[in-house]
């Protein structure tokens, strides 16, 4: 059965509203085994709190995240039949879509493309290697070193919600056909030559993740993503996130909310068009997104909700935002 509350939350989160300045929370990584319990505290504190914050110290070397952003824009410069050959399945979360997604705050598309690495279901929807060479491995490598990095802060709260050691990773098994976590590249177009009231649109509107952690890379100088915190989205104080190329942007998803029974914040958030006098040119990011594997059951310590496979969860909420946009039309 869907829930009616998150039926109705992402098509309340709408508007443009103001910003508002919060701390986002800075975490180095580093050290993880010995610091655990001190880097948990500071985890913690932040994903109850703003729902997001960012971490360095996380392993991941510059010089593989700024490769990837080569690849990334490699691939979006291949012409439009190319990347059509490649097109996101329904029910698959993997392949190119362009301007598909349509969030319930706005009932309008997304201005962007993307391209979505789900390893179970790539088979025909690699590009070329002729035309990208390295780009299938390098892509692997990146999505492996994002997961371990993930599993990492995944840990960390397992330790706060009484959860064994590495109960995070098993639920996250790569090695399973079950495997549903997903790397993806994002191409916000570029406003050079936009219209007056392109400016009115979203790059990517309101909304938020149905995953458990997402782990975002952003390019210094290329802005927008921005956060509120529950009720306050409604009201419309959003708070700028700081680009940086290098550190990795996190924020809770609704899975990992439901899974610690509410106690770790799913918060909305969207990338907003610039302004002009701002950087007009593309922007690109990777967000990795950490779900548990399908056939993983779902309940937190607290036992708040009922069992649920992460498989169903998933399903449900892609329905309730059917419903949402269905509702929206009325």
């Amino acid at each position: 059965m869907t829930d009616m509350h998150e039926l109705g939350r992402e098509s309340r989160i709408g508007g443009t509203g103001t910003e508002k300045a919060r701390a986002v929370a800075v975490i180095d990584l580093s050290d993880y085994e010995a610091r655990k319990a001190e880097i948990a505290d500071a985890l913690w504190q932040a994903a109850t709190g703003l729902g997001l914050f960012q971490v360095t110290g996380h392993g991941i070397p510059l010089g593989q995240i700024e490769e990837a952003f080569t690849l990334t824009e490699a691939f979006f410069s291949q012409p439009t039949r190319a990347k059509a050959a490649l097109p996101l399945r329904p029910g698959t979360n993997a392949g190119w879509e362009f301007k598909s997604q349509i969030r319930p705050s706005t009932g309008t598309p997304d201005q962007k493309e993307s391209y979505q690495i789900t390893r179970p279901k790539m088979e025909g929807l690699w590009p070329d290697p002729s035309a990208l060479p390295g780009f299938r491995d390098r892509m692997l490598a990146f999505e492996r070193a994002n997961w371990k990095v993930a599993m990492r802060i995944l840990d960390a709260f397992a330790l706060k919600l009484g959860f064994a050691p590495d109960f995070f990773a098993a639920a996250h098994d790569p090695e399973s056909p079950d495997y549903q976590s997903t790397l993806r590249l994002i191409h916000y177009l570029p406003m050079t030559d936009a219209l007056p009231e392109d400016f009115r649109g979203w790059r990517a509107s309101a909304h938020t993740d149905f995953d458990c952690l997402t782990l975002l890379h952003q390019k210094t100088g290329q802005g927008g993503l921005q956060i509120a915190p529950g009720a306050e989205a409604e009201t419309g104080e959003w708070t700028p996130v700081e680009p940086v190329t290098g550190v990795i942007t996190c924020n809770i998803g609704d899975m990992l909310m439901r899974w610690s029974d509410d106690r770790l914040l799913s918060n909305p958030h969207r990338v907003r068009m610039p302004r002009r006098d701002e950087y007009l040119g593309p922007r690109y990011s990777m967000p990795f997104f950490a779900q548990a594997n399908r056939d993983v059951v779902l309940q937190g310590p607290g036992r708040k909700y009922p069992p649920i496979t992460a498989g169903d969860y998933i399903a449900e909420r892609i329905r309730a935002n059917y419903d949402a946009l269905e509702m929206k039309k009325e």
